[in-house]
């Protein structure tokens, strides 16, 4: 489908109350517009990709593969209007290709795989309750930065800016590191959820055969206390020393990160940010002496180093001074780090297997930006308000031109292709490298056993 066959249907469509105003030369709205998701379907969207990820090897090419696992994977597809269609299965990539054509889904979830094909589960689930179960997902991590709406000051809800987004490049540092260092796991994929946060699969074998006892204690194994708004408690890290892993994120990511969130945030210039850091220490004299040694200072400050800094600086000091290392104290700095920047997990959607999460390459609906995924190696560098927008790419399709004879350039004439390459060549097929050799070892072994058992 052409960008000028997806604007013939959009007329039924009305933006804020009136019909869209056709785009001139090449350009395209701005924003979302579902019947512009056709032309994105037909050229861009990577269901070949989709496909063989889902696949994990098992394509038909091995005499050792199970050739009905594609097969199992539930998708779900929420249409136009809210309508929601779960439970979608496909034997195929063209299967899975022409359904999401014709039903251009404005957002597609995958969920897991299943005992057996979902599109059958009513018919199954009336058998009995082990008839229809999910045997195989991806261990995922999904972090929405509306949970640190108690830490930031310059968004609030599902706004972000580049002063905050920081908060999810800390996420991706201190659990990628753990999920490869403490776990011993290679396939992980990181992707921008398309609007206030990132989604993480982990797709070895060895993380999507887990139960959900072991999804839970590896979700619980990133847990940290967290207090509510009525304790002054917020986080609580015991014993003499810290754990690994949050030692590793206070040394390597958390303690140079949160020197940068106290300026970007201004989290001890203003009063009432600062009161709430000054609640979190135990001895009410300390955080007397450094209430009035601020509020002294708030008119008389000449000094050209940034007031965040010459707090925290005069808190550190108080707090670690010889005088001061009381059992109580003795964790108060790192708890404060804690408590404003370590990663806040939803942790029920890692700890069970059939949460359903939004599929990569997806747009969101009401951003228009593309899931695009993120390189850990350089997530720093990530800018979500410089990601691919449905509009944005069905200009540059105009520009480019759109030639049926050359679908497989199509999508590297956009800014999509930086994308879809870096998911191919540094995810894609490391994993199925991965797939393909566990799939010939199982195979072997089973006719070593074959053969054992003839010998007898």
């Amino acid at each position: 489908m052409t960008i000028e066959e997806a604007e013939n249907g959009r007329d039924d469509m009305l933006i804020d109350g009136g019909e869209p105003k056709p785009p001139q030369g090449n350009d395209v709205p701005d924003g979302f517009n579902a019947n512009y998701l056709k032309a994105y379907y037909g050229k861009l969207f990577p269901h070949g990709d989709i496909f063989k990820w889902m696949s994990y090897g098992n394509d038909g090419k091995h005499p050792g593969c199970n050739i009905s696992y594609f097969g199992r994977r539930e998708f779900s597809f929420t249409l136009d209007n809210n309508i929601y269609m779960r439970y979608q299965s496909f034997k195929s990539a063209s299967e899975l290709e022409k359904s999401i054509n014709e039903k251009c889904p404005v957002k597609i979830d995958i969920g897991p795989v299943y005992n057996v094909d979902p599109a059958k589960k009513f018919a199954y689930a009336q058998a009995g309750d082990n008839c229809f179960a999910p045997v195989e997902r991806e261990l995922i991590f999904d972090v929405d930065i509306t949970d640190y709406d108690d830490v930031r000051y310059c968004c609030k809800g599902a706004d972000v800016c580049l002063d905050c987004w920081p908060l999810m490049t800390v996420v991706i540092k201190v659990i990628d590191t753990a999920l490869r260092d403490d776990f011993g796991f290679n396939h992980i994929l990181w992707v921008y959820s398309g609007r206030r946060g990132v989604h993480c699969w982990v797709c070895d074998g060895k993380a999507r055969r887990l139960n959900n006892e072991q999804r839970a204690a590896i979700a619980d194994y990133f847990h940290v206390y967290m207090g509510n708004e009525n304790s002054h408690k917020k986080v609580s890290l015991t014993g003499h020393v810290l754990h690994p892993l949050l030692a590793r994120s206070y040394s390597e990511v958390l303690k140079e990160f949160f020197e940068k969130l106290l300026c970007s945030q201004k989290l001890l210039s203003v009063e009432e940010r600062y009161e709430k850091i000054l609640e979190m220490i135990p001895n009410e004299s300390i955080a007397s002496e450094l209430r009035g040694k601020w509020q002294e200072s708030r008119h008389s400050s000449i000094s050209k180093e940034d007031i965040n800094v010459i707090r925290w600086g005069q808190l550190k000091h108080m707090l670690q001074s010889g005088r001061q290392k009381v059992q109580g104290l003795r964790r108060c700095v790192e708890e404060i780090v804690f408590f404003y920047a370590y990663p806040r997990l939803d942790m029920q959607v890692s700890k069970h297997m059939n949460h359903l999460l939004k599929a990569p390459f997806c747009v969101h609906p009401q951003t228009g930006r593309v899931c695009v995924p993120i390189d850990p190696n350089h997530c720093e560098e990530f800018d979500p308000t410089t990601v691919p927008t449905l509009s944005k790419l069905l200009g540059e399709l105009n520009m480019g031109g759109l030639r049926a004879d050359d679908d497989d350039d199509e999508c590297d004439r956009t800014s999509l292709g930086k994308s879809v390459r870096y998911f191919r060549s540094h995810f894609l097929l490391p994993l199925l490298k991965s797939c393909k050799e566990e799939i010939e070892s199982s195979y072997n072994a089973k006719l070593q056993e074959s053969k054992k058992s003839l010998s007898w």
